[in-house]
Formats: C-alpha cells, structure tokens, sequence
C-alpha cells in the first residue's frame, strides 16, 4: 500500500531501479493506435478511445479549463477537435463554469462532453466528511452549476477529491449522484483523486457505482506502479479511465526556472493503454497546439525519454500525498494540501486557485512560527516550514484581487 513507509534513500534507490521498465508496456498489454501527423495535409487525425463502458469516444486529450478564463482558447480547442471540456463548480468561484456556458452558447449539445465535480465540506486531517456534508448541499451545488453553464445536464459528474474508501463509499454523496443521474441531469458520475489513489480506485470498482475514475497519474509517482496496476484493474471492470496531474508539478527543480517537458509527461501517460483520456491545463494557443500535435502521435522520441529519466530523480514541486509527513507536525497541519497549493503558485501562477484551497483548510492563524526547528522531514526533501510560510501569505490578499 502507498502509505508504507519509505525513507528518501530508498525512494531514489527504487525510483533508479524502476528506470528499466519506466517506458515499456508488458508484451501482454495491447499495441497503441498512434496514426502520425497529418502535416497540413487534410483534416487531422486524432487517437480516440472509449470511456469505458460509457461508451463515450473521445479525443486522447481534454481540456481541463480550470486554470483559463479565455473564452477565445475553449472556443478555438473545441472547434480544432478537443471535445471534452473538464470543470469544477468551485473552480475561479464559479467564474470556470460560467466563461465555459458562454461559449457553449448555441452548439450542438452532442459535439462537446462536459465534466464538472462537486466538492463537500471534510476534516482535511482525516479525510472524512463533516455532518454538513449533506446531499442536499451537494444537489444544491450541481444545481448552481448547470445554471453557470446554461445546461440542462453534465456528461460526468464528479465526487471530488477523494482520498479516503470511506469518503468514496460516503451515502449522501452517493445519493446526491443517484438522483442527478435519475433527473436526467448528469448522463454519468464518477469519483477524482489526488493521492492514495489506488485506495480510492479499488473504493470505485467495488461500489458497483461509479462509471469514470479521474485520477493523478506521472511519471514522478514513487508509486506510479500501483496506481497503474490500479488502473488496469478499473479499466478491466468497465471504468472509464481520465488522467490528470500529468506534468507532475510543471517544474523541473523548484529553484530554477527549467520546466518539465510537457509533450513528454503527456505522451507517457498515454502509452497505458487503460487510460482513455487525460486532462492537458493548457492556457495558451501554443500550448493547444502541442496538445493537438500529441493526439496525432502518441510516440515517445529518444530525447524525452532521456528528460523523463532525468526528471523523474528531482522533486520539482509535486507532492506524493505519501502524508507519513503528518504525525511529524507538531500542529498537525494538513501539509500535502498546503504543498498543493504552493504548487498552484509557484507551477500553474494560479494564485485563486491557491488561495481557495488554503481558505477551505481552517487554519490556525500561525503556522510555523512557534515550533523552533521543524520536525518534519520530507522525503522529496522539501523545506516544508519555509514552503508553508511562504505559500500562507496568500490568505492576506484580497480574494478580489486574485479573480
């Protein structure tokens, strides 16, 4: 299981050792479709797959829009052939869904698939959902959400952000994604991880409930083998399976400047068969471009390889999530969570985003400040006090200023 103990020396030790397979699909596993660029040549040709038994076929990459508010970029991707557009209900404090309604404005409702997620009130130590965690607050919140989009109903509604079996298998939310589905106002609902994914992907196949899993996948997971065989598992009962977080932090080493090669990350992810799509947060119209060139060729060149390897021995700014960080803590902080949110300013510039996230914590008011020497020791290697410190100064700012 993830939450074994690993100390850093053998987290690099394993990491050099998994190097061998890194890349390579098991001779049992099936041989990708990858159709090569059409060079300008005709209408380009895209690798598609099936969400499993949704039976929804789809562009190997999504646009995960949280981190854009530019209608002209959502607008340009849907029109070059990206068809699933990736939201929230909380993303930009619903401004997300609303840029989104705009340009879905008058299209056909069957050329695009929509996904948003509803997230819930929880002990951010435990993970548990606190009594306020209600399915009327979760329909109340799907309902505000299709009016932000002016639809009638979702393709795919999320549970969101998940990260405990009990959280997964939760009733109220359970119920709450019933009735949606009932109503008619979401075609099929699903569940999203960020850490202790494999726990929270088996909670999914053995709900019997869930039809989508969107999961964190990277090549920078210590334990990306498991969340893979994890994977393998929920495309074998019939899930449909989305990727996300694939870049793993955006940055290379957090002290320099240097960024993770993004067409490499996504590419890797897309050589397991079992995942059907991936969200790709692009944000500019070269970004679209390189994402569209990726769904032409899936293959690997010689030189990403190399950078992935490389890569794969830094820490960048992606935390594992492992949480054997938290008994450490002398004030029992939500560390993995704080470490999120330092990744969303200092990787995507997304400072609301940031600072939703710190706000949805509860925190004391001073953090670190009292302790002396931090205990915590981070198997990335991460200066968790001084990262907190810095990242905290966020709930200062005017929530307006960051919108």
């Amino acid at each position: 299981m993830f939450e074994e103990k690993i100390d850093r020396r053998a987290f690099m030790k394993s990491s050099m050792a998994g190097l061998g397979s890194f890349f390579l699909l098991s001779s049992n596993e099936p041989k990708l479709s990858q159709p090569k660029a059409s060079e300008g040549k005709g209408p380009r040709k895209f690798v598609y797959r099936v969400l499993g038994r949704t039976g929804i076929k789809l562009p190997v990459i999504t646009m995960g829009v949280m981190n854009s508010d530019n209608p002209n970029l959502i607008r340009t991707a849907l029109d070059a052939g990206v068809v699933h557009l990736d939201t929230a209900h909380g993303y930009m404090r619903g401004k997300n869904e609303e840029v989104i309604g705009g340009v879905l404005k008058g299209r056909p409702r069957d050329s695009f698939v929509l996904a948003t997620k509803i997230y819930l009130p929880r002990d951010e130590k435990t993970g548990l959902y606190k009594d306020t965690a209600t399915q009327e607050t979760f329909s109340s919140g799907l309902d505000i959400s299709l009016q932000r989009l002016g639809l009638d109903y979702v393709d795919i509604l999320y549970h969101h952000n998940v990260w405990k079996r009990e959280s997964a298998l939760y009733e109220p939310v359970l119920k709450g994604l019933e009735k949606a589905r009932k109503e008619g106002k979401a075609r099929f609902v699903g569940i999203t991880t960020h850490q202790n994914e494999p726990e929270v992907i088996q909670a999914a196949i053995d709900s019997k409930f869930y039809e989508v899993v969107l999961t964190s996948y990277n090549f920078r997971q210590k334990h990306y083998s498991e969340v893979r065989k994890a994977i393998a598992k929920a495309a074998g009962a019939g899930l449909g399976i989305v990727g996300m977080k694939a870049i793993g932090g955006v940055a290379l080493v957090a002290s320099k400047p240097e960024k993770v090669d993004a067409r490499a990350a996504l590419k890797w992810v897309l050589q397991d068969p079992n995942v059907h799509t991936i969200i790709a947060g692009f944000t500019t119209f070269d970004q679209l471009e390189m994402d569209l060139s990726i769904m032409e060729d899936l293959s690997l060149t010689r030189s990403e390889k190399s950078h992935l390897q490389r890569a794969m021995l830094t820490a960048g700014l992606y935390c594992q999530g492992c949480r054997q960080c938290l008994n450490a803590c002398r004030q029992k902080l939500p560390i993995p969570d704080l470490m999120r949110s330092y990744m969303y300013v200092y990787g995507y510039r997304n400072l609301g985003a940031a600072q939703d996230l710190l706000l949805s914590l509860n925190l004391p008011a001073n953090l670190c400040q009292d302790c002396g020497s931090c205990p915590v020791q981070c198997m990335n290697g991460f200066n968790i006090s001084e990262r907190i410190q810095d990242v905290v100064r966020l709930r200062e700012v005017p929530t307006e200023f960051l919108v």
